[in-house]
This record gives structure tokens, sequence and C-alpha cells, in this order.
């Protein structure tokens, strides 16, 4: 089976792409340059040089391939329309990356939530996220147009990527104040929680997603959840720092961005993979963030 992917270069992308080549698929990743490009070959991926702005080639790898994973942006939706035209009445697999942040509440860390989502819980997102779940919405309306697909929305991913970029977003971002500054900080008091998830077992569950996901279909991507507080306690004790502190979250604005800050590190975000697990068979195998960050997390 030939599934192009965009996004191979990146951090879940590459993982997922490892993944498949080792279930003995051929995949052609989109890539921006010949550096890249050597450096994804070297991986075992064939690369295709060029970008989510260039229709022409992403129409004619949807065409090409059997089925096309999107892994590269959760927010370009002009390359989310393109490849659906590329795939259009062809019946061919398409999975669509969002991220649980279409779930974010503006708590700034100051409490946790006790609102939990599944897979089929109707959502109210902050306007910061509107555009985003208005995608997935693009992409399940897609099996009306005879494309067979399906959005997989991961939430907090941590563990070391397999492909050429090792560190997700949210604890290596953390992880980096801390080195930089000598204190590990989170966004007002740090109480609000987020599900999450290993890297390897997203991997499998974009596997099992290619032959098994249902036209149409939404999958939350967790196994296992976590207070920023805890989190950061964990990664201070890896770095050999003091206890975590509180940071007020305008202070954290003006370091990380309003974005990042409300909503990747200082809202809530619980969700449950119920329909992962129920319909399409995932086990996964990873549940502490909080144990591979004292035990594994690279210092």
């Amino acid at each position: 089976m030939n599934i192009f992917m965009t996004g191979a270069s990146g951090y879940i992308g590459g993982t997922v792409a490892c993944r498949l080549l080792a279930a003995g698929y051929h995949v052609r990743g989109l890539v921006r340059g010949a550096d890249k490009a050597a450096r994804l070959a070297a991986l075992g991926v064939e690369p295709v040089v060029g970008s989510l702005d260039d229709a022409a080639t992403l129409i004619a790898e949807a065409r090409r391939a059997d089925a096309v994973i999107n892994t590269a942006d959760s927010d370009h939706r002009a390359s989310v329309e393109t490849l659906i035209e590329g795939l259009a009445a062809s019946g061919k697999p398409f999975l669509h990356t969002s991220g649980s942040s279409i779930c974010a509440d503006e708590a700034r860390g100051m409490a946790a939530s006790d609102r939990v989502f599944d897979d089929d819980t109707p959502l109210d997102p902050v306007p910061a996220k509107q555009a985003r779940v208005a995608i997935d919405g693009l992409v399940r309306a897609a099996a009306r147009r005879g494309v067979h697909a399906a959005v997989l929305c991961n939430t907090m991913i941590y563990g070391n990527g397999r492909g050429l970029v090792r560190d997700s977003a949210q604890i290596p971002t953390l992880a980096a104040e801390g080195r930089r500054s000598g204190v590990v900080r989170h966004v007002g008091r740090g109480l609000n929680v987020w599900s999450n998830v290993h890297v390897d077992d997203v991997a499998e569950l974009y596997l099992l997603a290619l032959e098994k996901a249902a036209a149409g279909g939404f999958y939350y991507v967790e196994n296992g959840e976590a207070a920023f507080r805890d989190i950061t306690a964990a990664i201070a004790r890896r770095l050999g720092l003091g206890a975590p502190q509180d940071w007020p979250v305008e202070d954290a604005i003006r370091t990380w961005g309003e974005s990042r800050a409300l909503y990747s590190l200082g809202s809530n975000s619980r969700v449950r993979a119920r329909r992962a697990r129920a319909d399409l068979g995932w086990k996964p195998r990873h549940a502490s963030v909080t144990d591979w960050i004292e035990r594994e997390m690279p210092v």
C-alpha cells in the first residue's frame, strides 16, 4: 500500500512514517528543501519536495497514493481542501490530524475542569479554536464526496519521536524554560488538566485507523491525564531543580505567546478515546506521562 504523508519530517508524522515503514507500507512524504529530503530518504521515506500551498503537487500525490495522511498542520484549511479535491470519489482513506485544544477552556491554570469529552460530546470551542473545529468538520463531511476520511484528535503527546524530530511541543517547552531560567514554571497555579498519550501509541493508532476507521469518523487519542502542576514537578525532579513555581499568565504570555500560554499550557483539555479502543481495537501501552518524564525525558 502506497501512502502519501504531509508532515513526514515532523514529530508526529515522522514517528507515524517509521511505524508504517516497519509494517511494510511504502511512504512518500512532503518535505521542504533538499536537505530535509535527503534526511527523510535515509529513513526510508521517498521525499516529495513541495509545500502545503503547492496545490498541483498535493492533488497529484493524492491521486497517485492508495491513502493520504495529513500530519503537517491542523489549521491549514487550504491544504485540506486540496487533498479532499484530489481524493474525491476515490473511496481512499484520508486521515487528518487534529488536536484536543479544540476542547480547551480559559482556565489560565487556576482550576481543574470537571468536563470530560468523548468522541460524541458536542463542542462549543473558544473563538481561537473555531477554525480548527471547522476543518475537522470539513474532513468528516468528505465522506459524502466519496473520500474515506477520518479525524484523529491527539492530546498532549510525549515520548521521543522516531523520525527527524525528537521533541514534542508542550513538555519540552516547560523543560526549556526550566533550563533557561533555573526554575520550572506552570501557568497560573498549574491546576489545569490535560489528557495525554505516548507518541508510539499514537503511531499504532494511525496504523489501525488506515484499515479500520469509519468514513466520517472522529477519534480522540489519549491514554491518561495529568495536571500541569504534577507535570512540572516531574520535570523539576528530572532536571534536578527546585519545586516548580506558579507563574502569572501575563508573564507566561510574554514568554510563550498568547495561544501557547492560554490554550496549550494554561487550559483544561480532558477527553476519552472510547471509540479508538472499542471500534479500532487500539490498546495503548504507555500510561504515565510523569513516569516517562522522570525516567526517559532527555536532559
